[in-house]
């Protein structure tokens, strides 16, 4: 249960969330800080942590995207940090939640785990959630269109090898992506709640995947 001053807290970061990425694509705006921020508390139910963190985290996860800003992976704590300092929230707290968007994301797995803590593993779950699924299929296609990326192309098969800047700088058709990010991450959940959601969602993905196979093909 959240202290009094820290519901107010919670309750200005969606505020300046929403009014932040009102106009972002639309695989990465607010209703998907929204949805993670669900999943997020949904997890946290029953798992022994600092909920004020994880929500906070949830919230500000995707502020600034790196995607969305050549690149830079420091600009999103950057913010979230900036954004925290004028709420006068605790040195503790603010370099916690930096750190969970440092280091949560998919490409942050391709190196070297530098941090964790129980905190992000929830908030991580919660992101990976939202990426796979019926939301999870809608996201890839939309970014795929964002980034006038073909839906298919059977002559560039998934790299199933990438490097992590390889995976930063692909320009592959975004069926592509389901093999090299989407089924993947069923297996990487953290959480036991994390990992019943997930089972669901990837099998989701699979029966999507046969039905576009056979109507590409012209089978039914």
């Amino acid at each position: 249960m959240l202290a009094p001053q820290q519901a107010e807290i919670i309750n200005q970061t969606k505020t300046y969330v929403q009014q932040t990425l009102a106009h972002a694509e639309g695989g990465h705006d607010w209703w998907h800080i929204h949805r993670v921020w669900g999943n997020a508390k949904l997890i946290a139910k029953g798992e022994q942590a600092n909920h004020f963190v994880i929500e906070l985290a949830a919230l500000l996860h995707d502020i600034a995207d790196a995607k969305f800003h050549g690149g830079d992976e420091e600009v999103g704590p950057a913010t979230a940090g900036a954004w925290l300092q004028s709420l006068d929230v605790d040195a503790e707290t603010v370099t916690h939640v930096q750190q969970i968007i440092r280091h949560m994301s998919f490409k942050a797995s391709f190196g070297q785990v530098a941090f964790t803590s129980k905190e992000m593993q929830i908030v991580q779950d919660a992101d990976r959630l939202d990426a796979i699924g019926a939301i999870g299929i809608a996201r890839a296609f939309s970014y795929g269109g964002f980034k006038g990326r073909a839906f298919y192309d059977p002559a560039t098969p998934p790299n199933l090898n990438l490097t992590k800047d390889e995976y930063k700088n692909t320009t592959a058709p975004t069926i592509n992506h389901f093999y090299e990010k989407l089924l993947l991450l069923k297996d990487k959940m953290n959480t036991a709640t994390g990992e019943q959601i997930a089972q669901q969602r990837h099998d989701y993905m699979l029966q999507f995947l046969n039905q576009f196979y056979a109507e590409w093909n012209g089978e039914r």
